[in-house]
């Protein structure tokens, strides 16, 4: 008896002179299907919504790191708004935090942002350039929570349609998606 297979015994050619089961090449197929499915699990989740006591973002002011949740985020007042974006068809309507609230919660003294997408993306700005009075933190668009494959777990966006202020490459490079980290310069 074998205890370890060649390619030739795989291919069938000794299988059969050997009297080898004939579904050994069906077993192995499938074994190593298994093996790479129960590979991916642990990526599989990345792509899926946040569950609520998960981290959604991590803020980092020097040496100290401070996670948040959604039921963080959710703690702060909420506001919704409905915009087109340049990035999307048709209208949007989107949930979220305003950043001034998130700031001033959690980052009072701050005078720079980098914010971090998923991606390494990222934009570093001035506090007092966000026009911290249109700039929301999005958790949701059109009633769902946004996933990884759409844009979240959130997206740093702006009511476009509202004011001519918001429709210019300044306010669209700051619109990141896929926010995971924000640096803070005090």
């Amino acid at each position: 008896m074998m205890l370890f297979y060649t390619w030739s015994n795989l291919t069938g050619a000794r299988r059969r002179a050997e009297g080898q089961p004939a579904g050994l090449r069906r077993r192995i197929a499938l074994l190593l299907a298994l093996v790479i499915g129960l590979a991916l699990v642990p990526f599989a989740g990345s792509l899926h919504a946040q569950p609520e006591g998960e981290r959604i973002l991590t803020l980092i002011v020097g040496e100290k790191t401070h996670v948040l949740t959604h039921e963080d985020l959710r703690k702060l007042p909420e506001t919704s708004f409905s915009t087109t974006t340049i990035w999307t068809s048709g209208l949007q309507q989107f949930r979220g935090i305003h950043l001034r609230d998130l700031i001033k919660t959690y980052l009072p003294d701050a005078t720079e942002l980098t914010l971090i997408a998923a991606n390494d993306y990222q934009i570093t700005v001035p506090v007092e350039d966000l026009a911290l009075d249109g700039a929301v933190l999005a958790y949701e668009r059109n009633g769902s929570v946004m996933t990884l494959r759409d844009k979240g777990p959130l997206w740093l966006v702006y009511p476009y349609d509202l004011k001519s202020k918001f429709q210019n490459e300044i306010i669209y490079s700051n619109s990141i998606w896929q926010l995971e980290r924000i640096i803070v310069k005090i």
